[in-house]
């Protein structure tokens, strides 16, 4: 069954907890934490596992999976520990993995990594799949590009998404 797929990562945070030590880190990973999955939980999602300073979750339809990722990114802006403003980068895409025990496998689940992986701090990604579902009076899509990256499909492209103005 045709599943979105969200990811989710904080840009530079590996070189910021080396400076800023395990306590502050742990902090920073609490309170993204409590961000991210809370909006992920109130739009129907379903984290499946967390991945450092990111997760991936899964979510039945991608306009409720693309307004957690925008919901939490906003929350995620505002955070502030020990000086720091962590960005928050996130991609969506919709495929069909395959399930094994509470886990997703497969193509769509690298290519959902990469759609995040390609998204810079404080912006969402979405690939086409995605964008063709979205409603156009709550998203505003940007310009769809082509995604570069190793284990992408060659016709794979992505638009930056953002909340329409209301």
């Amino acid at each position: 069954r045709e599943v979105s797929l969200l990811f989710t990562d904080l840009v530079g945070f590996s070189s910021w907890a080396l400076d800023a030590g395990d306590e502050a880190a742990l902090v920073l990973l609490r309170e993204v934490g409590s961000a991210v999955e809370g909006r992920i939980a109130f739009q129907g999602g379903h984290v499946v596992k967390r991945l450092g300073d990111g997760l991936m979750a899964t979510f039945t339809d991608p306009g409720r999976a693309t307004q957690a990722a925008l919901e939490a990114q906003a929350l995620v802006d505002v955070l502030e520990v020990a000086g720091h403003r962590p960005r928050l980068r996130a991609g969506v895409h919709l495929g069909r993995p395959r399930k094994l025990g509470g886990d997703y496998l497969g193509v769509d689940v690298n290519v959902a990594a990469r759609v995040a992986d390609a998204a810079g701090g404080g912006e969402v990604l979405v690939s086409d799949a995605v964008a063709e579902r979205l409603d156009p009076g709550t998203f505003d899509t940007g310009r769809r590009r082509r995604l570069r990256a190793a284990g992408a499909p060659r016709e794979l492209r992505v638009c930056a998404v953002r909340l329409a103005d209301r």
